[in-house]
C-alpha cells in the first residue's frame, strides 16, 4: 500500500522539490500552499488549526513535512508578529495535531539558530543556540514547540540558504543575485555587495533527496534510538559578492559596477546576519542518509545555458 506524505508550503522554492522527491519514491504526495494553489497545490492557511485538524483526519498521512515559513530575514523584523504567528504558533498547532493523530513531523529549519561567530563553524546539531536576528529566533522557537508537542513523533532538520528551480529570481536570494549581476550592467550602476558573511547555498533537490531518505529512515519498523535534531549543507561557501562573480562569469559580463562591501552585515539590510553558520552534518552521515550535493557552479552554468570556453 502506497505511502502517504502532507507537504506544507509545497509551492514554495524548497517544497516543489520535496514534493517531487516524494512522488519518484512512490509515494501519495498531498501538497499545501496559501497564496500559490491551484493544480495538486491545495489551499491550506497554516494559521487555521481547525483546517489542519480536518486535513489531517481526512488524508491520515504517515509523514507531515512543514515547509511553509516567513523565511526572509527583512520580513520578519518588519512584521514580527505575523512572522511569529506563522513560524511558531503555527508550528505549534501542527506539531501538536500530528502527535494527536500519530503522523511522524519534520520541521524545517536553519542556521540562523546558531551566532555565527568567527571560527565557531561547523556547528554540531549540539552546539549552543543564538541567533543574531529574529527570524533564527523564530525558527528556533519553532524547533521548541515542535519538540515540545511531539517529541516522540518528529524531527528537526536544518538547512542553511538555498537555490534552485523558481519561478522567479526573487523567491531565492541567491537567484536573486542573478537579477544584480544584471542591474549591474546598467548605465551608472553602483551597486554595494556583502562580501562578509559566509554562506553555503545549497540546492533544494537535493534537500527534497533527504528529507524524503529521512522520512523514510525514521518512520521504518526498527529505526531505534534516532536523534531528534539533523544538519544538512553543501560545503560549498560563498560570500553573495563571490557568487555575483561566479553568475557575471558564466553570462560573460562585467562587474565593474558592482563593490565588495565588508562592513560586516548586507549592505542593502538593516537586519543582522551572522559571519559564518555552516552546519555539521556528522548526525546524517551517522543513519547512512546519503549527504552529497550538487555543485554550485555546475548547476548555474545549466541553469543558465551558458557556458565559458
Amino acid at each position: 500500500m502506497p505511502r502517504k506524505v502532507i507537504i506544507t508550503g509545497a509551492s514554495g522554492l524548497l517544497g516543489r522539490q520535496v514534493v517531487s522527491a516524494f512522488k519518484q519514491a512512490g509515494w501519495i504526495t498531498v501538497g499545501t500552499g496559501f497564496s500559490r494553489v491551484g493544480g495538486e497545490i491545495r489551499k491550506l492557511d497554516v494559521n487555521d488549526i481547525f483546517a489542519i485538524q480536518h486535513l489531517l483526519d481526512n488524508e491520515r498521512p504517515e509523514v507531515l513535512v512543514h515547509c511553509a515559513a516567513e523565511r526572509s530575514p527583512d520580513k520578519v523584523s518588519a512584521d514580527p508578529d505575523a512572522a511569529k504567528k506563522l513560524n511558531v504558533q503555527a508550528t505549534s498547532s501542527i506539531a501538536q495535531t500530528c502527535a494527536s493523530r500519530g503522523t511522524f513531523m519534520i520541521y524545517i529549519s536553519t542556521d540562523y539558530v546558531f551566532p555565527g561567530v568567527k571560527g565557531q563553524a561547523p556547528y554540531e546539531v549540539d552546539a549552543p543556540t543564538a541567533p543574531t536576528n529574529l527570524y533564527g529566533q523564530t525558527k528556533l522557537d519553532g524547533e521548541k514547540a515542535t519538540l515540545d508537542a511531539a517529541k516522540e513523533k518528529s524531527v528537526i532538520l536544518r538547512v542553511p540558504i538555498l537555490y534552485g528551480s523558481a519561478d522567479k529570481n526573487a523567491d531565492s536570494s541567491i537567484n536573486a543575485l542573478v537579477d544584480a549581476v544584471w542591474k549591474a550592467q546598467q548605465q551608472d550602476a553602483d551597486i554595494s555587495m556583502d562580501n562578509w558573511a559566509q554562506r553555503c547555498p545549497t540546492n533544494t533537490e537535493d534537500v527534497g533527496r533527504v528529507i524524503k531518505d529521512i522520512a523514510e529512515k525514521y518512520t521504518s519498523d526498527n529505526n531505534g534510538d534516532l536523534p531528534q535534531i539533523l544538519q544538512f549543507s553543501s560545503k560549498d561557501t560563498y560570500t553573495k559578492y563571490e557568487i555575483c562573480q561566479i553568475f557575471a562569469d558564466i553570462l560573460g559580463l562585467p562587474l565593474d559596477s558592482m563593490h565588495p562591501n565588508e562592513q560586516g552585515n548586507d549592505p542593502g539590510s538593516t537586519t543582522q546576519r551572522p559571519y559564518d553558520t555552516r552546519l555539521s552534518t556528522k548526525a546524517l552521515e551517522k543513519l547512512d542518509i546519503p549527504i552529497w550535493t550538487q555543485n554550485f557552479v555546475d548547476w548555474w552554468k545549466r541553469e543558465l545555458h551558458a557556458v565559458r570556453h
